[in-house]
């Protein structure tokens, strides 16, 4: 990887980071609940915009860029398994094994549609 491209990699990764910060404060200020919404948003979009991007076929300096880059920072698989665990440690072990099925289901789902919008693009 170049420097330029490894400077973007960076940049596009702060960026997404931040975005993730947003989407996720925003989804967890309206809805008010102590099931994970937030992240959980975050990452079916993530997993949406993955697709797209697998879809487009973009060369590979675009992939590292958008996807390990902005992508990769926005979605936050460690953060949802934390809020999966606090769940459990809650006693709410129910809740945090839906929210591990329902996000892996609908995860999957969102790339899979992401990827035929991408290639229709």
């Amino acid at each position: 990887m170049s420097a330029p491209e490894l400077l973007g990699v960076g940049t596009l990764g702060g960026i997404g980071a931040i975005a993730r910060f947003g989407l996720d404060g925003t989804v967890s200020e309206r809805v008010r609940s102590t099931f994970p919404y937030g992240t959980f948003v975050v990452n079916l979009v993530g997993s949406f915009l993955l697709g797209i991007l697998v879809g487009v076929t973009l060369d590979s300096a675009a992939n590292a860029l958008m996807g390990t880059g902005f992508i990769g920072a926005f979605t936050t698989f460690s953060t949802w398994l934390f809020e999966t665990h606090r769940l459990g440690e809650d006693r709410r072990l129910a809740v945090g094994l839906v929210n591990i099925a329902v996000s892996l289901v609908l995860g999957v789902a969102a790339a899979w549609a992401g990827e035929h919008v991408g290639a229709a693009l």
